[in-house]
């Protein structure tokens, strides 16, 4: 691929409008424009059928692309609490049921956790994004340790950021506040490192 080129659009293979969010403000400057699976309703629900983030990463980006022709970013992500074994991991979203219900699945983690003391209550969130063009695969992590609290703590953000204390701080996802998350999240993480290969094509 040319240095200079750049493509017109790019697609996150996401409908989660509060992910695409802050996906765009983190690649903010790198296309004109960023679709999302919105714009492609024909596609339709992309079952993630890996065994694992990196497999589902790579089979979203594979679906989206090959319909779109359009370079394509997809991700997986999700929570991994040392005392379950790395549960809930892919199945983060849908960890108390398929309908995917951000409050029961924190009531189920506080639930599962219920008898664990501070000391072992140990979690990290992982983000894989898998990166896929014409001649183009690529596949990059971020991570961040942290621990689950007893108790939801903040409005903000989505899904387990309530529970979530990432090291370093004392405050959760949910309390610290969009510009502190986006700077220092698993997703920001693992979409920072897409946007500087990116950088490397243009």
């Amino acid at each position: 691929m040319m240095k200079g080129w750049q493509p017109s659009s790019i697609v996150i293979a996401t409908s989660n409008l509060h992910k695409l969010e802050e996906i765009k403000i983190i690649l903010n400057g790198i296309t004109p424009e960023i679709l999302s699976l919105q714009n492609f309703p024909e596609i339709g629900p992309i079952h993630e059928i890996g065994t694992s983030f990196r497999e589902n990463a790579l089979l979203k980006a594979r679906v989206v692309y090959q319909h779109t022709g359009l370079l394509t970013l997809a991700d997986d992500s999700g929570l991994e609490v040392d005392a379950l074994n790395g549960a809930p991991g892919i199945y983060s979203a849908r960890f108390a049921g398929e309908e995917r219900n951000y409050a029961a699945n924190n009531y189920k983690l506080l639930q599962d956790l219920k008898n664990i003391p501070d000391a072992d209550r140990g979690a990290q969130f992982r983000c894989v994004v898998a990166i896929l063009g014409n001649r183009i695969e690529k596949v990059v992590e971020g991570i961040v340790r942290g621990r689950i609290i007893h108790q939801l703590r903040g409005s903000g953000g989505f899904g387990y950021d309530p529970l979530f204390v990432p090291e370093g701080f004392d405050q959760t996802y949910a309390e610290m506040g969009e510009a502190v998350k986006n700077r220092i999240s698993h997703r920001a993480i693992a979409f920072g490192k897409a946007k500087e290969f990116l950088i490397t094509l243009f």
